[in-house]
């Protein structure tokens, strides 16, 4: 059994949409306040903010895992894929099995999901370690499996919660390459929280910043480099003139 084909968003729709949104818990910390925010289809946005700013509230928004209490906020699409902090596997499972998981849960036929599978896999990078454990890979390994399980559900929106930040820097860099690779070549939308600004300049095509608790949105940044991404352009004087001006945001938002 296959799944029926869904519409693609044209390239620029939104797909993410927060106007004056804000976040109240039950025990009166505000969380978000006044937060307005679009993300078009094709773009791929990063946050950065100070700790405990709501930037994680912010990507549990998106997800539908929280609710705001004010503002308006709405999706696109329902195709949403979500990468957190750790990759979540299922140790007795395979690394096949583990990326076909969110498919199966989704209802979708084995036949379809392990052709979906096989595909995530050879996107990042993982054929031939389809039968191994989670305990037999590497931190960076494991990261694939977790977005290649995304991948099956073929998300139009991507979030991730600072999946590289456990990791060491070569291997950050690396998956940061290899992320950018699977964004030319599926272009969904992505919403990527991260404490790294030279990762947030490196991977988006817009940065926004986040002031302390409440949070809200104080300052965006477009960035101009064309995807597919040379590696080279972490060198160039533009890109450090850009993390230079997200980082003299980061300090204001203190």
């Amino acid at each position: 059994m296959t799944t029926p084909s869904r519409p693609v968003l044209r390239p620029g729709a939104e797909i993410l949409g927060f106007s004056d949104v804000g976040v109240t818990y039950p025990n009166g910390t505000r969380a978000l306040e006044g937060v307005d925010l679009r993300v078009g289809a094709g773009e791929f946005v990063s946050v950065v903010g100070p700790s405990g700013c709501g930037k994680s509230t912010l990507l549990g928004l998106a997800s539908g895992l929280a609710q705001h209490t004010d503002g308006y906020m709405q999706t696109g699409t329902d195709r949403v894929g979500y990468v957190f902090q750790d990759a979540t596997l299922l140790p007795w499972r395979t690394v096949a099995q583990n990326v076909e998981m969110l498919a199966e849960l989704d209802g979708i036929g084995k036949a379809e999901r392990r052709r979906r599978a096989q595909e995530a896999i050879d996107l990042v990078g993982l054929s031939g370690f389809e039968q191994s454990l989670p305990r037999e890979l590497s931190g960076g390994m494991k990261m694939r499996v977790s977005l290649a399980r995304s991948l099956t559900l073929e998300p139009e929106l991507f979030l991730f919660d600072e999946p590289f930040g456990a990791l060491d820097e070569i291997t950050r860099q690396r998956l940061g390459d290899e992320l950018l690779g699977l964004f030319a070549a599926k272009r969904f939308a992505g919403l990527f929280i991260t404490h790294s600004v030279s990762e947030a300049v490196y991977l988006s095509t817009r940065v926004v910043v986040m002031s302390g608790r409440p949070g809200r949105i104080i300052h965006s940044v477009e960035v101009p480099f064309d995807v597919p991404r040379d590696p080279e352009v972490r060198y160039s004087a533009d890109y450090i003139n850009l993390v230079g001006e997200v980082s003299q945001a980061l300090e204001e938002a203190h």
